[in-house]
Protein backbone atom coordinates (compact mmCIF):
# COMPACT_ATOMS: atom_id res chain seq x y z
CA UNK A 1 0.00 0.00 0.00
CA UNK A 2 2.85 2.38 0.78
CA UNK A 3 4.42 1.78 -2.63
CA UNK A 4 1.03 2.31 -4.26
CA UNK A 5 0.58 5.65 -2.47
CA UNK A 6 4.13 6.76 -3.24
CA UNK A 7 3.70 5.96 -6.94
CA UNK A 8 0.37 7.78 -7.08
CA UNK A 9 1.87 10.95 -5.61
CA UNK A 10 4.93 10.79 -7.86
CA UNK A 11 2.91 10.17 -11.01
CA UNK A 12 0.61 13.14 -10.42
CA UNK A 13 3.44 15.60 -11.05
CA UNK A 14 4.57 13.77 -14.16
CA UNK A 15 1.07 13.83 -15.66
CA UNK A 16 0.75 17.57 -15.18
CA UNK A 17 3.37 19.56 -13.26
CA UNK A 18 0.85 22.06 -11.87
CA UNK A 19 -1.67 19.45 -10.71
CA UNK A 20 -1.01 17.53 -7.49
CA UNK A 21 -2.88 14.35 -6.68
CA UNK A 22 -5.03 16.29 -4.20
CA UNK A 23 -5.76 18.98 -6.81
CA UNK A 24 -6.68 16.33 -9.36
CA UNK A 25 -9.01 14.70 -6.85
CA UNK A 26 -10.71 17.99 -6.00
CA UNK A 27 -11.10 18.93 -9.66
CA UNK A 28 -12.57 15.51 -10.36
CA UNK A 29 -15.09 15.96 -7.57
CA UNK A 30 -16.09 19.40 -8.85
CA UNK A 31 -16.58 17.98 -12.32
CA UNK A 32 -18.58 15.02 -11.04
CA UNK A 33 -20.76 17.10 -8.73
CA UNK A 34 -21.27 19.99 -11.15
CA UNK A 35 -19.83 22.35 -8.56
CA UNK A 36 -20.01 22.67 -4.79
CA UNK A 37 -19.00 24.85 -1.88
CA UNK A 38 -15.54 24.60 -0.33
CA UNK A 39 -17.18 23.45 2.89
CA UNK A 40 -18.79 20.59 0.94
CA UNK A 41 -15.34 19.53 -0.29
CA UNK A 42 -14.00 19.64 3.25
CA UNK A 43 -16.90 17.54 4.53
CA UNK A 44 -16.74 15.06 1.65
CA UNK A 45 -13.03 14.36 2.16
CA UNK A 46 -13.05 14.85 5.96
CA UNK A 47 -10.47 17.61 5.66
CA UNK A 48 -9.93 20.73 7.69
CA UNK A 49 -11.50 23.80 6.09
CA UNK A 50 -8.13 25.58 6.06
CA UNK A 51 -6.57 22.73 4.07
CA UNK A 52 -9.34 22.92 1.48
CA UNK A 53 -9.11 26.71 1.46
CA UNK A 54 -5.41 26.57 0.53
CA UNK A 55 -6.07 24.04 -2.22
CA UNK A 56 -9.00 26.04 -3.57
CA UNK A 57 -6.95 29.26 -3.53
CA UNK A 58 -4.17 27.57 -5.50
CA UNK A 59 -6.61 26.12 -8.05
CA UNK A 60 -8.36 29.45 -8.36
CA UNK A 61 -5.03 31.27 -8.77
CA UNK A 62 -4.09 28.85 -11.52
CA UNK A 63 -7.35 29.65 -13.31
CA UNK A 64 -8.68 26.10 -12.97
CA UNK A 65 -11.70 26.87 -10.83
CA UNK A 66 -13.90 29.88 -10.20
CA UNK A 67 -16.33 30.96 -7.51
CA UNK A 68 -19.84 31.75 -8.68
CA UNK A 69 -22.81 32.91 -6.66
CA UNK A 70 -25.32 30.14 -5.98
CA UNK A 71 -28.46 30.76 -8.05
CA UNK A 72 -30.67 29.89 -5.04
CA UNK A 73 -28.74 31.93 -2.48
CA UNK A 74 -26.56 34.76 -3.77
CA UNK A 75 -24.64 34.82 -0.47
CA UNK A 76 -23.21 31.34 -1.14
CA UNK A 77 -20.15 30.87 -3.34
CA UNK A 78 -20.07 27.67 -5.42
CA UNK A 79 -16.83 26.36 -6.94
CA UNK A 80 -16.92 25.36 -10.60
CA UNK A 81 -14.32 24.24 -13.09
CA UNK A 82 -13.23 26.84 -15.62
CA UNK A 83 -12.74 25.79 -19.24
CA UNK A 84 -8.99 25.57 -18.44
CA UNK A 85 -9.75 23.35 -15.43
CA UNK A 86 -11.94 21.09 -17.54
CA UNK A 87 -9.20 20.86 -20.18
CA UNK A 88 -6.41 20.02 -17.72
CA UNK A 89 -8.58 17.48 -15.92
CA UNK A 90 -9.34 15.82 -19.27
CA UNK A 91 -5.62 15.78 -20.18
CA UNK A 92 -4.59 14.25 -16.88
CA UNK A 93 -7.41 11.70 -17.03
CA UNK A 94 -6.35 10.70 -20.55
CA UNK A 95 -2.72 10.39 -19.42
CA UNK A 96 -3.76 8.21 -16.48
CA UNK A 97 -5.79 5.97 -18.79
CA UNK A 98 -2.78 5.54 -21.09
CA UNK A 99 -0.55 4.73 -18.10
CA UNK A 100 -3.17 2.28 -16.83
CA UNK A 101 -3.37 0.50 -20.18
CA UNK A 102 0.42 0.40 -20.61
CA UNK A 103 0.92 -1.03 -17.14
CA UNK A 104 -1.63 -3.78 -17.78
CA UNK A 105 -0.82 -4.42 -21.46
CA UNK A 106 0.81 -7.80 -20.87
CA UNK A 107 -1.74 -9.13 -18.40
CA UNK A 108 -3.85 -12.12 -19.43
CA UNK A 109 -7.55 -11.36 -19.87
CA UNK A 110 -8.54 -13.45 -16.86
CA UNK A 111 -6.16 -11.45 -14.63
CA UNK A 112 -7.62 -8.20 -15.97
CA UNK A 113 -11.13 -9.41 -15.17
CA UNK A 114 -10.12 -10.38 -11.65
CA UNK A 115 -8.28 -7.11 -11.09
CA UNK A 116 -11.25 -5.07 -12.33
CA UNK A 117 -13.52 -7.06 -10.03
CA UNK A 118 -11.22 -6.42 -7.06
CA UNK A 119 -11.16 -2.70 -7.81
CA UNK A 120 -14.94 -2.60 -7.95
CA UNK A 121 -15.13 -4.50 -4.68
CA UNK A 122 -12.60 -2.19 -3.04
CA UNK A 123 -14.32 0.96 -4.31
CA UNK A 124 -17.72 -0.19 -3.09
CA UNK A 125 -16.49 -1.18 0.39
CA UNK A 126 -17.05 1.36 3.12
CA UNK A 127 -19.18 4.43 3.40
CA UNK A 128 -17.21 6.86 1.25
CA UNK A 129 -13.91 8.07 -0.06
CA UNK A 130 -12.03 7.74 3.21
CA UNK A 131 -10.10 10.18 5.32
CA UNK A 132 -9.09 12.49 2.52
CA UNK A 133 -8.04 12.81 -1.08
CA UNK A 134 -5.27 10.53 -2.06
CA UNK A 135 -4.52 7.31 -3.81
CA UNK A 136 -6.79 5.28 -1.56
CA UNK A 137 -9.84 7.53 -2.00
CA UNK A 138 -10.92 6.50 -5.44
CA UNK A 139 -13.83 7.77 -7.49
CA UNK A 140 -16.66 5.52 -8.51
CA UNK A 141 -15.96 3.20 -11.45
CA UNK A 142 -16.06 4.69 -14.92
CA UNK A 143 -17.54 2.96 -17.96
CA UNK A 144 -14.12 2.44 -19.60
CA UNK A 145 -12.63 -0.76 -18.14
CA UNK A 146 -9.47 -0.74 -20.22
CA UNK A 147 -8.15 -3.49 -22.46
CA UNK A 148 -9.70 -6.92 -22.20
CA UNK A 149 -11.74 -6.28 -19.09
CA UNK A 150 -14.75 -7.84 -20.72
CA UNK A 151 -18.41 -6.90 -20.87
CA UNK A 152 -20.09 -5.64 -17.74
CA UNK A 153 -16.83 -5.16 -15.84
CA UNK A 154 -15.80 -1.61 -15.10
CA UNK A 155 -12.81 -0.23 -13.26
CA UNK A 156 -11.90 3.42 -12.94
CA UNK A 157 -8.50 4.14 -14.51
CA UNK A 158 -7.55 6.30 -11.55
CA UNK A 159 -8.00 3.37 -9.20
CA UNK A 160 -5.00 1.63 -10.71
CA UNK A 161 -1.45 1.81 -9.45
CA UNK A 162 0.11 4.60 -11.52
CA UNK A 163 3.05 3.74 -13.71
CA UNK A 164 6.53 4.37 -12.39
Amino acid sequence: MTAFARRARASAGRLHPELSLVSYTLLGHLEESGGCRATDLAAHYALDKSTVSRQVSALEGAGLIERLADQRDQRVQVLHLTPAGTEILAQVTASRRVAFRERLAGWPEEDLRRFAGYLLRYNSAGPGPGPGPGPMSMPDPAPDPGPGAGPGVTAHPDASPPSD
